[in-house]
């Protein structure tokens, strides 16, 4: 079959991140030295083609990249809808610290006196995630444990 690319990967290699783009890279050149075709779907797209000027230079880019666009199937966003609810559900009220782990109560709104509250993830991890688990064997991505927790029989490059 294929290996699906997360967003991050992409954007790793064409903005040259400092921390993570090598090793994007260096697991893209492997891929694609060992032959494995390589897709995206609508989520990657949309996030990482408003980098570049015209969707023709994107495109081309990507083909240059060995990645090719695979749409979407109504099953994949049906799976993505069922892992949106269950993080959705999962996902707490209020700040915790990254250091010590202390729950702090969510700051509010000043106008409305509504909690505001980090986002975390947003849907289009979800439709990555689920157009991997439809259109691919596996899905190469910095996020492992995201994916691990939310789609845990998608396999991971």
């Amino acid at each position: 079959m294929s290996v699906a690319v997360d967003s991050n990967v992409l954007i790793d290699v064409l903005g040259n991140d400092p921390r993570h783009g090598v090793e994007s890279e260096s697991r893209l050149r492997t891929l694609r030295a060992a032959a494995e075709p390589l897709i995206v779907g609508e989520a990657v797209i949309a996030e990482v083609a408003g980098n570049f000027p015209s969707p023709s230079q994107f495109d081309s880019i990507l083909a240059g990249l060995g990645v090719r666009f695979v749409s979407s199937s109504t099953s994949a966003l049906h799976r993505a809808g069922a892992a949106w609810r269950l993080y959705t559900s999962r996902r707490p009220d209020g700040l915790q610290c990254p250091a010590c782990g202390a729950r702090n109560g969510a700051p509010q709104c000043e106008g409305c006196g509504e909690p505001l509250r980090p986002r975390q993830h947003i849907l289009a991890d979800f439709l990555v995630g689920a157009h991997a688990l439809e259109h691919a064997d596996r899905l190469l991505t910095r996020d492992r444990g995201f994916y691990a927790a939310y789609f845990p029989e998608l396999r991971l490059a």
